[in-house]
């Protein structure tokens, strides 16, 4: 239905942060913590998942389920395949450092 990754990108496009996502689903702070913290699809009670999903449509955010066409308008981001983090080195200190 939604990963906690695709939650965490929709508040950045938003521009929210955890709190105000909560108020937007009626949800609870702690039960949206849980939610963004796990890795893959958010596992939770569906009618929390509902919640999130119906706020974030409200707010203007869509949602894109893994190799869905995208019908809407507007910006947005959508992620081609996991990469690996480059690293390069450090010519200073010799150090290998994320390449961002």
């Amino acid at each position: 239905m939604i990963t906690s990754a695709q939650m965490r990108a929709a508040r950045a496009l938003l521009g929210i942060d955890q709190k105000t996502l909560a108020e937007l689903s009626c949800l609870s702070v702690p039960t949206i913590q849980r939610m963004e913290a796990g890795p893959g699809n958010v596992r939770g009670v569906v009618d929390s998942l509902t919640k999130v999903v119906e706020a974030l449509d409200l707010a203007g955010v869509e949602l894109i389920a893994e190799g869905a066409a995208s019908d809407g308008r507007g910006r947005g981001v959508r992620l081609k395949s996991p990469a690996p983090v480059r690293r390069k080195q450090d010519p200073d200190t010799a150090t290998a450092t994320a390449d961002r």
